[in-house]
Formats: structure tokens, sequence, C-alpha cells
């Protein structure tokens, strides 16, 4: 039976965001194939202007670029933010493109816009960057090593994309950006508000703004390989016993003593095997510290809150919300005993009810606070006092 050939192009309208089951999606395309999904927010509005991305990006602590491009010459200008307030309304008409990472972590309705992924672990949801475009904007040919949502929110942008086998890969050297030498395009759409792009990794696109226009990027974390095994042994030589060391108890004569002989090497090896964490539950917990630290600078600082767990207990019997930092990524894990609840880089040991509750929760009330144990309780006071949580009072809530 001949193989079913899959659409690159679907229209979502009466089954957003994908047009498809999770399943099928999953399957058929999630790091396999590209595909253009019309009507996946249908009759989308942007939930943010292009003004209020520059006054972000003019914002101290936030992760802002400016990327424009001389076509005359084909050069191509990059600028690192925050950018002062006047930068903005001098920009030129056409050509140019603001970045801005981690919008989700500023915006709540941005950050709401995350539910709609929500067949994905939360835990690979790496940020939401939007960039504003004038006419003509653009970043250049390029390639992303992570899938990549591509929302279009406002105006019109024109992707290009190679999804040939072994497209080629080399990058210019002639530009601070990572750009490719040559590129060239087996699809071409024009995309409008609710449309969106996915990319799984590795295959090169090219978009240009048709009209002012912003783009929502949903971006996976997939560390690299480097980076997974940079980290392990950083853990690995933190933990180490020192009486852990390289041993030759079995040392024969020399043949040659300025020889590092195979039987060195093997001692080599059992040495370096001695560090090895054969224990899940140790590989488990490094690798969920690892993964709930978000790659940027932002992360939760302890408060000093001033008030008594019965105040904050009182609070939340009375409207008050626990809502938790937006920088604090949180994940969860069975263990050998009960689970383990991953806050920004921390493990927890809770019970496996209090963990799924706390890690789903981006705001706790009365209800959720009470509906967990007196463990899970604790552990939430514990967040709260190292500034995961802000305690919202209900006037504070509604504002």
């Amino acid at each position: 039976m001949a193989k079913r050939k899959l659409p690159i192009e679907i229209d979502a309208r009466n089954l957003p965001p994908l047009g498809m089951p999770a399943e099928d999606f999953l399957r058929d395309y999630w790091q396999k194939k590209p595909l253009l999904i019309r009507n996946a927010f249908p009759d989308f509005i942007s939930p943010i202007s292009p003004e209020d991305l520059a006054g972000l990006a003019c914002e101290d602590g936030v992760l802002a670029r400016v990327v424009a491009h001389e076509r005359e010459h084909d050069k191509w200008l990059l600028r690192h933010g925050p950018f002062p307030e006047e930068m903005f309304p001098a920009m030129p008409q056409h050509d140019w493109t603001l970045l801005v990472q981690d919008v989700d972590k500023w915006d709540a309705d941005i950050a709401a816009l995350l539910r709609s992924f929500a067949f994905l672990p939360r835990w690979r949801m790496d940020d939401v960057m939007i960039s504003f475009a004038a006419p003509g904007g653009s970043v250049g040919a390029h390639v992303d090593q992570y899938d990549v949502f591509l929302l279009q929110a406002y105006g019109r942008r024109r992707w290009q994309i190679d999804a040939r086998p072994s497209p080629p890969l080399q990058f210019r050297n002639d530009v601070e950006l990572k750009l490719l030498q040559r590129f060239t395009a087996s699809h071409d759409w024009l995309l409008g508000p609710g449309d969106m792009l996915y990319l799984p990794p590795g295959v090169p696109h090219h978009g240009v703004a048709e009209d002012a226009c912003l783009t929502f990027s949903f971006g996976m974390r997939a560390p690299a390989a480097a980076e997974l095994l940079g980290d392990f042994v950083d853990t690995l030589a933190a933990d180490a016993d020192e009486s852990l060391r390289y041993r030759d108890p079995d040392l024969a004569p020399a043949n040659d003593p300025n020889e590092i002989d195979a039987a060195a090497m093997q001692r080599v090896v059992e040495a370096l095997n001695a560090l090895r964490m054969n224990d899940p539950d140790r590989l488990g917990d490094w690798f969920g510290r690892f993964i709930t630290l978000y790659r940027s600078a932002g992360e939760a600082v302890a408060h000093g809150e001033t008030r008594s767990r019965i105040e904050i207990e009182w609070d939340l019997q009375h409207g008050a919300l626990l809502q938790r930092h937006p920088w604090t990524r949180m994940a969860w894990r069975k263990a050998t005993r009960g689970a383990t609840l991953f806050a920004a880089g921390h493990d927890y040991p809770t019970p496996v009810k209090d963990a799924q509750r706390i890690a789903a929760a981006d705001r706790i009330d009365d209800h959720g606070y009470l509906a967990l144990s007196e463990r899970g309780r604790d552990l939430v006071h514990e967040l709260l006092q190292g500034g995961h949580y802000q305690l919202l009072l209900p006037d504070e809530d509604e504002a």
C-alpha cells in the first residue's frame, strides 16, 4: 500500500490551533515535517501593540535586539537593548526588525497564549519572542535547532522555507548574525493574522514583512548535548567524593616509563565510571533542576515577606491569591518515594498529588491551597518566602 502523502498546508478554523488532533500532529509532523496552519487562531487580534513592544524594549532587564538590512550593500546591522525611547520614532520606514525575548514573562496576555500548546510538555517551552518588522524587515535566511511555532499576529509576513532533504547549511562569515550563505525556497507563503507556521529543527527559513507586522515566535527549549554534558559534569564534580581517585594497585614494572599504556587508560575509564549517576533519582533530580532554569538573567528573588503564615492563610480565606513569579518554571517527576517538584533549579520532595497541583497552577487560591497536604502547604510557604510566589490581596488582583 502506498504511503499517504501528508499535506504541508492545512486550515484549522474548525479545529484550532493545529487543524487536527494533537496525537496526529505529534505523530506526523512534530520534529519531522513543517506545516503551515491557516486560521490556527481564527480572527486573532494581537494583545500587544507595536508601541507596547517598543516600550518594553526600552526597559532594563529586557532582552531586545534590532536587526537592520542595508540592501544596497547586503549589509546587516545588529544592536542590543535596552534602547532609548527616542530611538524608535527616528527609525526608517523600512528594512528593520525589533525582536524582544521572553515577552510571556512580562505580559500576562501573552503568557495566556501558551495554554493553546498544552499538548506539549510545559518545561519544553522556552519563551515567546515577539518581533515587530517595518515593511521589508527581516532577520535573514537562517536555521533554528529547535521546534518553533511562528504565529502571525498583526500585518502580513511572507515566509519562505527550504523543505528539501539535506539543504545547504553553511553560514556567512561576514555578518554577526548566523545567516545562511545560500537559500533556495521550496515553499512560499503569505501569512496574515491568525496563521501559524510550524518548523521542526533544521529547516531553513526566511521571513520578510510585507507591511508593518508583529510575529509571535513560540520557541521550544532543546539543550545541545554539549550543554547537557557540561552541566552534568559540573554536578558530578561538585558532588564527587575526594576519595574517588585514579588507582593502580595492579601496577606492573613499566616497559617504557614515558608511555601512557592501555592499562593506564583502562584505569582512567574506571575512575570516571566511579562518578556516574547510576541512581535514576539522582539523574532525574539533576535534569529537573537543569531544565527548570531559564537561560536568561531573570529570576525570582526573595522579597522578605513580613506576613506570618497565619496571616497569609487568613488572606487566602478572604480572596487573596498566590501568583507564581513569571521567571519561576516548574516541573515534577515521580521518584522512588513520592515525587520531586522542581522550581527554578531547585528540587523539593513532596507527595505526587501536591507536585501535580503546584506545578500546574500559575495561581493558588484558598481552594487550591486547602487541597494540598500539610507537606504541600509547607512547600508553598517555602516557595513564597523564596520569592517564587507573590501574595495578591483582592484589591491588588483586580488592579
